[in-house]
């Protein structure tokens, strides 16, 4: 019987090293870590950019407009339409600037040109 003693104690052992192995994966995966400094997706955690789309929405409705703001910017068409009517993108700051400024000179009027 004594020599069946370290092949028990052995056999715990790997019975608890597994078992930390699948605590420790399972912690990882829910510890997962915000990124910071990334640009968030638009939804109802950005309410400043859900009002800013909402302004412009208007202002977009006229025909080219779009590819007027996406020249004005350097993007492509496709991306203001993902900021504004997809609404699954969201510019970096600087761009987000030139929306306000675009949004502001179309609103008295004028029409900023690339």
């Amino acid at each position: 019987m004594p020599a069946m003693l370290p092949f028990e104690v052995g056999g715990a052992i790997f019975a608890a090293a597994e078992a930390l192995v699948a605590d420790r994966a399972k912690a990882f995966r829910l510890a997962r870590r915000v990124r910071r400094g990334t640009t968030p997706r638009p939804g109802p955690a950005t309410p400043l950019w859900n009002a800013l789309v909402k302004e412009a929405g208007p202002h977009l409705k006229k025909r080219g407009s779009q590819a007027m703001l996406a020249r004005l910017l350097g993007l492509d068409r496709q991306q203001v339409n993902a900021y504004f009517v997809q609404r699954t993108r969201m510019p970096d700051a600087e761009r987000t600037l030139q929306i306000i400024a675009w949004l502001v000179a179309n609103s008295a009027g004028d029409t900023p040109s690339a």
